[in-house]
């Protein structure tokens, strides 16, 4: 498989290369040349297999033979070794949870493989590679986390100053040894500008090799793929395909989901779940793309302006924004309906969603009320012990605290407080 920049000024590259680049040369995302089509025979036997075997499945055709088989064999099972339950919350609606993993979000799944992956290149190659990375919250725990201790590989994360939970802060700056926060005095639209002119800077890139774990890496953003599948495993009604509705900041998620429909995965449509921050769901709604500088709100891993994903998007619809409005909708919540969500959900069907799911919930709750006879699935992307301070004040009482949280809240946070400044982070890199 080889992988094309969108912007096409630039040669297509192998898998390993477009993880390892992060970013195209001419700052174009990385794309896969086809999209691999699944057997109806593979469709319908897929109840039988294991989350490993799907998950073998799908990733395969997108690496080839640039990582041997029983590597990448490994690589998968250590990636889906945490499960993803579908849970019924009413008759309509259901929650696939994703936060079961060891930083209790959805990103543990593109971590953990990326990781794995560029892990395997650093040690088949004689260079040290920095991953640099920018988060609008729980990516950075994720990649923290996914490559502490990864041996050739330093990680340095740029995050939003006083806009990430503290639970988030925490992940991601007490680790230490080969991970390296940076506080940025800004928004996350001014840690992923940092973060793209560092890729673009040759005077950089020339002595240090980098290479980014947001969604813009095909490894962080492909495996995502992965959960879907996991999802449709679990749903009973096969004849009635599900609706999708995402939480969705840099849109690598979402996009991810409708890379595996147009793979052949049955989907019945797509909700692209906002908060104010809602650039995707004004465009779908008026054809118009005008990116805004982000707002920081209680579901701040999609305080996102301009999200970097959503070219890919157009790409799989070839810029038909008909063919797009056909399985594509988008939703806009509020904080106020967030607290009212959750508090609601919380009381009526005794489930608790965190911010984020929240957000998932309503944007489905609404897109059935004018579907009537329709069923969806929204993706519970982070544990509410992630956001206690926001969920406690609304449901009045505590959030248990599961161990793997309770093991760093007391840990000192280790940052280095930065303009948001691309001169800086530049002499920052060129120091280390």
């Amino acid at each position: 498989m080889k992988y094309f920049s969108l912007n096409r000024q630039s040669p297509a590259v192998s898998f390993k290369e477009a993880t390892i680049q992060g970013q195209a040369p001419d700052k174009g995302l990385y794309f896969p040349e086809t999209i691999p089509q699944l057997e109806k025979r593979w469709l319908q036997e897929m109840d039988g297999k294991s989350n490993e075997e799907i998950a073998f499945d799908i990733i395969h055709p997108y690496i080839g033979n640039e990582i041997p088989e029983a590597v990448l064999r490994q690589i998968v099972s250590e990636t889906v070794q945490f499960p993803s339950p579908l849970v019924q919350i009413n008759e309509n609606i259901f929650a696939l949870e994703l936060f079961h993993g060891p930083t209790l979000a959805f990103k543990d799944t593109g971590a953990r493989f990326m990781s794995r992956c560029l892990s395997h290149f650093a040690l088949s190659g004689s260079e040290k590679i920095t991953v640099l990375v920018a988060t609008s919250g729980d990516t950075g725990g994720a990649v923290a986390h996914g490559f502490y201790g990864v041996e050739g590989v330093e990680v340095v994360i740029l995050y939003p100053s006083g806009k990430v939970s503290s639970v988030q802060e925490q992940q991601l700056t007490t680790l230490g040894k080969n991970i390296h926060a940076l506080e940025i005095r800004g928004t996350f639209d001014d840690c992923q500008r940092m973060v793209k002119q560092a890729f673009a800077d040759p005077s950089l890139t020339q002595k240090r090799r980098l290479t980014s774990a947001n969604s813009i890496n095909v490894a962080r953003w492909l495996p995502q793929q992965f959960y879907y599948f996991f999802a449709y495993k679990q749903w009973a009604q096969k004849e009635c395909p599900p609706v999708f509705s995402v939480p969705s900041g840099n849109f690598g998620n979402i996009c991810a989901g409708m890379l595996a429909c147009i793979s052949g995965l049955p989907v019945k449509h797509f909700i692209a779940a906002c908060n104010i921050n809602d650039v995707v769901p004004r465009y779908l709604a008026s054809g118009k793309y005008e990116v805004k500088e982000a707002r920081p709100t209680l579901s701040n891993a999609m305080d996102v302006g301009n999200p970097s994903n959503f070219v890919r998007i157009l790409q799989l619809f070839d810029q038909d924004f008909t063919r797009l409005k056909e399985i594509l909708s988008g939703a806009t919540v509020t904080d106020a309906e967030i607290r009212q969500t959750i508090q609601k959900v919380k009381k009526e069907e005794g489930y608790l969603a965190d911010p984020h799911g929240a957000v998932g919930y309503l944007s489905l709750e609404r897109y059935l009320q004018q579907h009537p006879g329709e069923r969806g699935i929204f993706l519970e992307t982070a544990h509410p012990v992630k956001f206690y301070d926001v969920v406690e004040p609304v449901i009045h009482e505590k959030v248990p605290v599961p161990a793997a949280i309770k093991d760093i809240l007391h840990l000192p946070k280790h940052s280095l407080v930065m303009e948001a400044s691309y001169p800086a982070l530049k002499q920052y890199l060129l120091d280390q």
